[in-house]
């Protein structure tokens, strides 16, 4: 399971300058990249014929690393170069090296094809004849794999640069990088690989969401003392419900719905709003799914925004929010806002830079846990801590996932968590759900495995 920090090019250029002041060499950095790259893709394509494309640059000079590494495990391997080295430790792998090189523009395909051509730092695309061969060659082989980063790729944004193929496994160097897990990078990725190169502990603000540690409740454990959540519904029953089942599903002790009469596992409570806002026992409230927008339903998120409870704010209640984004700031606990991206632009405009860096201030100005929910899932704490998620299933993007995310959210906050780490625990519970329910899930299936994506964090 991959772990640990997400590095922008900055970072990563930082981390290997602190190694080098200590007496490590660049080329020694570039073999050890070069020879943990050529150790998966020997374990991924077996000894299969090779292909390694070279930069002119130090992703280039992996590459000759990687050709010599494979060689030397006896895999017939051909190096096509887009150029001569522009670095001292580039043209010393390739003279390690030593065998033939091929052009790009003259180059054959092979079963496997690894792309060293450029990796982290990239600021524009490949030139078009670049890339056309780079899509062919990619075409034809039976595997491919990119070092560090995919060619044409922003390392920072997740933009793509230039027209990109599909990798089947992406072998970052050192820690991950932001487009490994952005859009509309990610999609290119395939399976991804950390090679450690020896960089030592990185401290980074931004780092993966990984597996949480969950317990099971105590001996003496009752419904209360597992945690308490409350779920405000409106016009759209089922929505509500979907939020209200998710958290009981996700280990809440007990869950009181209010404004939906009818529908349910029959272990929900039901209680009016206003006994459910007067609840000391309550950890977390979800407010949101299935609300409706009209004058009345506007009026009771005011009257919730004024409450002491830890909320969970979503779907109808982002919509309804506006103005009154200053009171959410306001509030002694700091909310969970969980927008996808057309109710984060109503909240807090379009914003620039990547999808990091308008969470991290979305989340700064509203002084809320912001989970900016898409194909590439953020989470920001108002102090500056980012956290993402590896890309879950497709199959999510299926009406009421968002309100089951919702609930989840509301049971790990009413079950101890704060609210940074609730929301990161539930976006893992809700991939893991949905992995675990398989194609064509609706949310109904999201909520019924639950427990057992639950169970896997015990």
């Amino acid at each position: 399971m991959i772990t640990g920090p997400i590095l922008t090019a900055a970072e990563m250029r930082a981390a290997e300058d602190r190694v080098i002041s200590t007496g490590t060499d660049v080329e020694t950095l570039m073999v050890r990249a070069g020879t943990a790259v050529a150790e998966a893709a020997w374990r991924f394509g077996g000894g299969m014929d090779t292909l390694v494309l070279c930069g002119p640059g130090n992703n280039g000079g992996d590459g000759y690393v990687i050709a010599t590494a494979l060689r030397q495990r006896g895999v017939k391997v051909r190096v096509a170069a887009l150029g001569e080295p522009k670095t001292v430790a580039a043209h010393a792998a390739r003279e390690a090296w030593g065998g033939a090189i091929e052009t790009l523009e003259g180059a054959e395909p092979a079963p496997l094809l690894i792309d060293a051509l450029f990796g982290t730092g990239l600021k524009r695309g490949l030139d078009r004849p670049v890339f056309d061969r780079l899509a062919r060659l990619a075409a034809a082989a039976v595997l491919r794999i990119a070092v560090d980063l995919p060619s044409g790729v922003a390392t920072d944004d997740g933009a793509v640069l230039s027209p990109v193929p599909d990798f089947d496994m992406t072998v970052a160097l050192g820690a991950l990088k932001p487009a490994h897990l952005l859009q509309p990078a990610a999609r290119h990725m395939g399976r991804l690989v950390v090679a450690d190169i020896g960089l030592g502990p990185i401290e980074s603000r931004t780092t993966l969401i990984g597996r949480p540690k969950l317990h099971a409740p105590a001996v003496d454990a009752h419904k209360y003392s597992r945690g308490s959540v409350g779920v405000i519904g409106g016009g759209m029953a089922g929505a509500a419900i979907l939020a209200a089942s998710a958290a009981q599903k996700a280990g809440a002790g007990s869950v009181a719905l209010c404004g939906v009469a009818e529908g349910g596992p029959a272990a929900l409570i039901r209680k009016a709003e206003d006994a459910i806002l007067a609840d000391e026992r309550i950890g977390a409230l979800v407010m949101g799914p299935g609300l409706g927008r009209d004058k009345d339903a506007e009026q009771r998120l005011l009257r919730v925004l004024g409450s002491r409870l830890q909320l969970v704010l979503d779907a109808d209640a982002l919509t309804l929010i506006g103005a009154s984004i200053g009171r959410v700031k306001r509030m002694r606990a700091p909310p969970i806002l969980t927008p996808h991206e057309g109710e984060f632009q109503r909240l807090f405009g379009e914003g620039s830079g990547s999808k990091i860096e308008r969470t991290r201030e979305a989340a700064h100005k509203a002084s809320a846990i912001v989970l900016f929910k898409g194909p590439d899932t953020v989470i920001a704490a108002p102090d500056g801590r980012v956290a993402l998620a590896m890309p879950g299933p497709s199959w999510l993007a299926s009406a009421g996932t968002g309100d089951v995310l919702a609930g989840v959210v509301a049971a790990m906050v009413a079950q101890g968590l704060d609210g940074f780490e609730a929301a990161q625990a539930a976006v893992w519970l809700h991939a893991e759900a949905a992995r675990r329910a398989g194609p064509a899930l609706i949310a109904d299936d999201l909520v019924n495995h639950l427990p057992d994506a639950f169970a896997a964090c015990l």
